[in-house]
C-alpha cells in the first residue's frame, strides 16, 4: 500500500504497542515529509473514490477491518477490493497523516477524536467535506468517515406538507422546538440542513449552528449564519446554547441533544422565545418525548414534562429504507404539536399521541406506519420492507390488510 511499508516495519519494534507505537509513527512522519505526503494522498484517494461508488461511509484500520477498506453503499457495508491489503500500521499512518499536531495530542490523550475534514478533490468543483471519528481499537487506530452531502435537498422534495413547512419556517412561526430524530445514518443531518437552507433563503434573521463537528457550511443569504464547532469554537452544546442567547439569534441549531444538561438548556433557550432545532437518536415521536423526560431524575420529570409540552413544536422521526431499485428512500413520522398533544403530554398520557398522529393528516401529521404503507402502495418499497422498518407491527399489518 505504502512505498515505505518495509522501512516502517523495521522502524517499529514489535513490542511497542498502543500510544507508544502511534507516537513513534508520528515522529517518523514528522521527519519524513514525503512519507506524510504519500499517506495523505492515499487516504484522500480513498475518500475521493467514495463518490465513484456512491458510498456514504468508509471504515479503515483496526483489527475489525481485517486489513481492508470498507464502504457503506446504499445501506450495505462491505470491503472494497480496489485498495488491496492495508496493514494496521499502514492504516494508522494514513489516519495520523490527516491530523494537525493539536488533533494528535487530543487523540493520544482521549483515545478518540471527532472532527470534520474538508478536501479539495480535483474532479469536484466544491470542497468535499467528511465527518470523521478516529479511535483506538485493539492497539491500532481505526477511522470512520461519513460523507457530508454537499447538495442540499429542496425541503419540498422530502415530502413535507404545507402545514409542516410553515411551522418549520421562521417567517411563519418565531419560536418552538423542532426535533429531527432517527438512528445513525437515517439522514437527520441532510433534513436539518435542508430546513436551515429554506430559512436562509426565505426568512430574514440570525442563525447560529452549534455542531460536533460542523458538517455542511451554509453561506449567509437572507440570514446571517454562524457556525460554532464544539471543541474548536465552543466548549460543548450546553455552553454554545447558553452563549447563543447573548448573540441576538433568531434560530439556534443544537447539533444533538445527548444529555440532561443539554436537553434542559435547549428547553430553556426555546422557552425564552427562540426557534430551536436539534436532533436525537430516537425512532419515533413518542419515544423522543419519553426519552427527554426519562433523562431527568424522578423529582424533576414533572417540571420537564410541563416545559416540554409548552415548547415542543414539531417532531420529525425518519428512517432510510431500501427500495425496489436497491437504493434508499426516506420514510418519516411527523408530529405537529397542537392543543390536544400539549394536554396529553402535560397529563402524562403520551401514549395517546400516536392516535393523534394517525388522525392528524390535515395538520401534516403522519405515522411511520402510514408513510411506509404509502411507499408500498406506490410500488417504491416491498411489503417485507414496510413490515421490517415499522415501529408498530400490528398497525402496519392492519394497514396492509386494508
Amino acid at each position: 500500500m505504502l512505498s515505505y511499508s518495509s522501512e516502517l516495519k523495521v522502524s517499529l519494534p514489535e513490542f511497542m504497542t498502543g500510544t507508544s507505537r502511534f507516537q513513534a509513527m508520528n515522529k517518523l512522519l514528522s521527519v519524513n515529509a514525503e512519507w506524510r505526503k504519500e499517506a495523505f494522498y492515499q487516504i484522500r484517494n480513498m475518500l475521493l473514490r467514495m463518490f465513484h461508488y456512491n458510498a456514504s461511509d468508509m471504515e479503515i484500520g483496526g483489527f475489525g477491518a481485517n486489513e481492508s477498506v470498507w464502504y457503506r453503499i446504499y445501506g450495505i457495508k462491505k470491503p472494497v477490493d480496489e485498495f488491496g491489503v492495508i496493514s494496521n500500521d499502514e492504516a494508522s499512518i494514513l489516519l495520523l497523516s490527516m491530523l494537525t499536531d493539536e488533533q494528535k495530542v487530543e487523540l493520544l490523550k482521549n483515545k478518540n477524536i471527532d472532527l470534520s475534514l474538508g478536501i479539495k478533490l480535483k474532479d469536484l468543483e466544491a470542497e468535499a467535506r467528511f465527518r470523521c471519528d478516529i479511535y483506538y481499537e485493539n492497539n491500532s487506530l481505526a477511522g470512520s468517515f461519513r460523507k457530508i452531502n454537499q447538495k442540499l435537498f429542496p425541503l419540498e422534495s422530502l415530502g413535507f406538507t404545507e402545514p409542516i413547512l410553515k411551522r418549520l419556517c421562521l417567517s411563519n412561526e418565531k419560536r418552538g422546538l423542532i426535533l429531527i430524530t432517527g438512528i445513525t445514518g437515517s439522514g437527520k443531518s441532510s433534513t436539518l440542513d435542508a430546513i436551515i437552507n429554506m430559512n436562509n433563503s426565505i426568512s430574514q434573521g440570525h442563525i447560529i449552528i452549534i455542531g460536533n463537528p460542523i458538517e455542511y457550511i451554509h453561506k449567509s443569504n437572507n440570514c446571517i449564519v454562524r457556525h460554532r464547532e464544539v471543541g474548536e469554537d465552543v466548549l460543548n452544546f450546553k455552553s454554545g446554547a447558553r452563549e447563543a442567547l447573548r448573540q441576538d439569534p433568531d434560530i439556534i441549531v443544537v447539533g444533538e441533544m445527548r444529555d440532561p444538561d443539554t436537553m434542559s438548556m435547549v428547553i430553556e433557550v426555546t422557552d425564552s422565545g427562540h426557534k430551536v432545532f436539534s436532533t436525537m437518536h430516537t425512532s419515533s415521536a413518542i419515544e423522543s418525548i419519553h426519552r427527554i423526560i426519562g433523562e431527568f431524575p424522578p423529582e424533576e420529570q414533572e417540571r420537564i414534562r410541563l416545559r416540554l409540552a409548552d415548547t415542543l413544536s414539531v417532531v420529525i422521526s425518519q428512517k432510510l429504507v431500501p427500495n425496489v431499485n436497491n437504493q434508499l428512500t426516506l420514510a418519516k413520522e411527523i408530529l405537529s404539536v397542537n392543543a390536544s398533544v400539549v394536554a396529553a403530554i402535560k397529563n402524562n398520557n403520551v401514549s395517546e399521541v400516536y392516535q393523534m398522529i394517525t388522525e392528524g393528516k390535515k395538520q401534516g401529521m403522519i405515522s411511520i406506519e402510514q408513510d411506509l404503507y404509502n411507499l408500498y402502495k406506490n410500488g417504491i418499497i416491498t411489503k417485507e420492507t414496510a413490515i421490517n422498518y415499522s415501529n408498530n407491527k400490528n398497525r402496519i399489518q392492519q394497514l396492509l390488510l386494508y
